[in-house]
């Protein structure tokens, strides 16, 4: 199969906002037969994963993005393309994000790899030989921070990495979002962050005070007065510096793959570390002109997103 497949946006995506917007809400991916298992963690929290299961030893493990889950259509397409290709699938949902708060005062952010280390090695208890990890956006920055935090330790079982639209440097990305050209992306995160923090605030009265989440008015605002203290970092500053996967990519030891659309609305100048990455021996960084930000469209007989192609390809290359 050849390797690398060049993307084309359709012509009537005249803008990266529509490349963004418009595989968000108008795509439909039917015919995803998830199957929920819910697993404890080490702190007695939860994960719910969601399985396609084909009775292959080989596994994808899919992460998704800030305030997604298992059910975005990018994720259920992903999925779908690697289970009609025989592998097993595992789309797994980030604590608080499977529509069930979470158990515990901390929930997830961008840098929460040992959730994702957890998941791994239920998987490997399973029986997997080979596994793949797809990440998009947060996802794809947990999934390459992981990669690059085991370094050549990493269990021999995972193979690849593959991370799309990744927020590699998440400081200077967040105040990319924060702009006024994002605003109807940062209004809709933030409502839903509130909602999420307020919904654990009556959970937890005694541990969260929400008297102040009018004053929010960025997700650096949320950050610093959220998921910072929540997770153990000083600041967003200390949160953003310590998660950033860029810090991470130099260890990677596995074949990953990076793919940042050079429209992209969400991510910074930092996102695109050309020079840095040349002469990486495991990393390829690829920069489509077009495609937003987890957008990629195609519209063929397949049914199949340009980034379920060139993921399936990577995977398959020997």
């Amino acid at each position: 199969m050849k390797d690398k497949i060049n993307y084309k946006a359709p012509r009537f995506y005249f803008s990266p906002h529509l490349e963004t917007i418009f595989p968000s809400i108008l795509r439909k991916v039917k015919d995803v037969p998830y199957e929920r298992e819910r697993i404890s963690t080490p702190d007695d929290d939860f994960l719910d994963l969601d399985w396609v299961k084909k009775g292959n030893k080989s596994l994808v493990i899919i992460s998704h993005g800030l305030e997604g889950s298992s059910t975005r259509p990018y994720i259920k397409g992903m999925a779908k393309v690697f289970s009609e290709e025989g592998f097993d699938v595992l789309a797994w949902n980030f604590r608080g994000c499977s529509e069930e708060i979470n158990k515990q005062l901390r929930f997830y952010h961008s840098g929460a790899t040992e959730d994702l280390d957890h998941v791994v090695h239920h998987a490997l208890q399973q029986g997997y030989t080979s596994l793949y990890l797809i990440g998009f956006s947060l996802g794809g920055n947990l999934t390459l921070k992981y990669v690059g935090e085991q370094g050549k330790n990493i269990n021999p079982a995972v193979k690849k990495a593959i991370a799309f639209s990744v927020p590699l440097d998440l400081g200077s990305s967040c105040d990319t979002i924060a702009q006024s050209s994002n605003f109807i992306y940062s209004s809709r995160f933030l409502k839903n962050l509130k909602e999420k923090i307020r919904r654990k605030a009556e959970l937890m009265p005694n541990q969260i005070s929400v008297s102040q989440l009018d004053t929010v008015k960025t997700i650096r605002d949320f950050d610093d007065m959220f998921t910072a203290p929540l997770h153990g970092f000083t600041n967003a500053a200390d949160y953003y510096n310590q998660c950033s996967s860029l810090h991470f990519l130099k260890s990677i030891a596995i074949p990953t793959l990076i793919v940042n659309a050079k429209n992209d609305p969400f991510l910074s100048e930092k996102c695109y570390p050309v020079e840095e990455l040349a002469n990486h021996p495991q990393v390829t960084f690829e920069m489509p002109e077009r495609g937003g930000h987890v957008g990629f469209t195609e519209f063929n007989s397949q049914k199949r997103y340009w980034s379920e192609k060139r993921a399936l390809s990577f995977i398959n290359k020997n």
